[in-house]
């Protein structure tokens, strides 16, 4: 069962397949299939036109596994991974020209 702990929209700024995107959507997912799980940390860079612009393109899809192995959801886990979510979403931009604009949220954080 895959479950977005976390997520929430941002402004950001990068350019993928000479599209230029404004906007970022942010993401810790958890994802537990037959005693085992895997958290990842992930990012989606889309172009958010205007202020109803959220429409979301996998084009600009980064992840990195944050925890794999056997067992469950753990919300005391869940709370340690999230320690280091900024700075992991930061490489996986950074690795791509990209970065997300932390200090301007496009709507409220969702969690599941």
């Amino acid at each position: 069962m895959v479950v977005n702990v976390y997520e929430q929209y941002f402004r950001a700024e990068g350019n993928f397949g000479g599209v230029k995107r404004r906007g970022a959507l942010v993401m810790f997912i958890s994802d537990s299939e037959a005693g085992n799980i895997k958290y990842e940390y992930a990012v989606t860079f889309f172009r958010h036109e205007d202020d109803e612009d959220f429409a979301v393109s996998y084009d600009a899809y980064f992840s990195s596994v944050a925890y794999e192995g056997k067992g469950r959801r753990s919300k005391k886990r869940e709370v340690e991974l999230m320690l280091g979510f900024r700075e992991a979403i930061d490489a996986l931009a950074a690795e791509q020209g990209a970065r997300v604009l932390w200090d301007e949220p496009l709507r409220e954080e969702r969690r599941g």
